[in-house]
């Protein structure tokens, strides 16, 4: 009798392994409510509302009079940026912000662009919409949806849009024309934060599918590093049947098989399909791990009791520049901690990164912005062993905190057609090279065009 069972469940097991081996299960699409208090019974307004950035005197003589306030620690000899933010340089940083940088200047900047709010589940969401200006006769431009991550926002793309939107005139062919959207995640800059606990990256995905529906787009490409990586891979998850084509800069591939395989990579590297450049990338993986160790203290604070380093950081705009700016460095390139300015002007200019401060400073989203960390990470998630049925690229830039090889993102998302290895760069990609970003972009939207 027993014997029987056994056999009957083992065969039950095959068949349904058979079954459901080829079955691209999605994620269920659902809805939600994260504005304060109850839903309304009444219809959503889903009307579209012209945005402008603004400052005032207040803001920036409050700004100025923290500024001045500031209190610092000398930092240990020798230390560079080996013990965090090096406070030497930090002054240099609040000098020119107090001294130099014109705040009103870089909000005409912010506004070059058209930006836009609209109310999706309950929350205003903010996004710039760039349409191209010279267009060719006969041809339509193809929408993409392009999400920043953590400690991001919309204003690293504003260098790669034009490549995208306008490329005849940046010296790039205009066989493919892009109109893209810039949205803010939700509790990050201008988008308004959740009241609600549980907003993760799964609702983000389903607030901007929303979105471009909303803006007339049922068939849309989706590009994102960062959290925007696991918003893009949500929403292929959620609708693979509107999404054109994924470009990724960033995997977040956590249950697999081949990362359990890095520890024998090392010697049996070709037989899990690692290549010359992975090795390179990936090894010795004592020093990956340390690395890895080194720059994740914030997200256990953040993924655990983000709130509590939030009151700090949204009092202090010159604690809020040294808690991001230390990612610019060395989330940029991790040897940067071995110089005494981190690095920060070797890729960025300070107008760039303090524009970049102001969007947390000035809107008061620090708090809010880490909290996704805290109902992302932490628990379960079913769309972690969910595989991709959407035509993929991937962009592997050579300092990004983490390398993952072709086998390993292939195995995510089985319809990669195309993975590159980039040939400098590292987190915040688009902000930092954006040419080379705007390149892969193209070149992968090329392969699926031609499928």
């Amino acid at each position: 009798m027993w014997l029987e069972i056994l056999l009957a469940s083992v065969l039950g097991f095959v068949i349904y392994w058979f079954v459901s081996k080829g079955k691209e299960e999605t994620l269920p699409l659902e809805d939600g409510w994260w504005g304060p208090g109850v839903r309304p019974t009444a219809e959503e307004d889903k009307s579209i509302r012209p945005f402008k950035v603004e400052t005032s005197d207040e803001e920036i003589n409050d700004l100025h009079q923290r500024i001045d306030r500031v209190r610092l620690t000398s930092p240990l000899e020798d230390s560079r940026f080996h013990y965090g933010f090096n406070s030497n340089y930090l002054k240099k940083i609040i000098s020119y912000w107090r001294n130099e940088f014109d705040w009103r200047k870089q909000v005409e900047i912010l506004n070059k662009y058209p930006h836009f709010k609209t109310k999706i589940e309950g929350l205003d969401i903010h996004f710039i919409h760039v349409k191209p200006t010279n267009l060719p006769a006969g041809q339509t431009p193809k929408p993409l949806l392009m999400v920043h991550g953590w400690p991001g926002s919309f204003y690293e793309f504003y260098k790669i849009i034009p490549l995208l939107t306008d490329p005849k005139n940046h010296g790039l062919s205009d066989e493919h024309v892009f109109e893209v959207i810039c949205p803010s995640i939700p509790g990050y800059g201008f988008s308004e934060a959740s009241s609600k606990k549980g907003f993760n990256s799964v609702a983000t995905a389903r607030i901007f599918y929303k979105l471009m529906l909303r803006l007339g787009f049922q068939k849309f490409y989706i590009q994102g590093g960062d959290w925007g990586a696991l918003i893009c891979t949500n929403m292929a998850q959620l609708v693979p049947s509107h999404i054109k084509g994924l470009h990724l800069n960033m995997a977040l591939i956590l249950r697999n098989f081949y990362t359990m395989t890095l520890l024998l990579g090392r010697r049996f590297g070709g037989l899990f399909g690692y290549t010359e450049r992975d090795m390179e990338l990936i090894y010795p993986s004592k020093k990956i791990f340390f690395s890895l160790l080194r720059e994740s203290g914030y997200m256990h604070i953040q993924s655990t009791k983000p709130d509590t380093v939030g009151c700090a950081l949204n009092d202090s705009p010159v604690g809020l520049a040294a808690y991001i700016l230390e990612k610019f460095s060395t989330w940029t390139n991790s040897e940067f901690r071995d110089l005494e300015d981190g690095g920060l002007e070797r890729k960025f200019s300070l107008d760039d990164l303090l524009t970049g401060i102001m969007l947390y400073w000035t809107t008061g989203t620090i708090t809010s912005s880490q909290r996704f960390y805290k109902e992302n990470l932490g628990q379960v998630n079913k769309h972690e062993t969910l595989k991709v049925y959407v035509p993929t690229g991937f962009a592997a830039f050579p300092c990004e905190l983490m390398h993952f090889p072709e086998k390993w993102v292939k195995s995510k998302y089985p319809k990669l057609i195309s993975y590159s290895y980039m040939p400098r760069g590292g987190h915040f990609a688009a902000f930092e090279e954006p040419e080379l970003l705007a390149q892969d972009i193209r070149k992968f939207v090329g392969l699926q065009e031609q499928q």
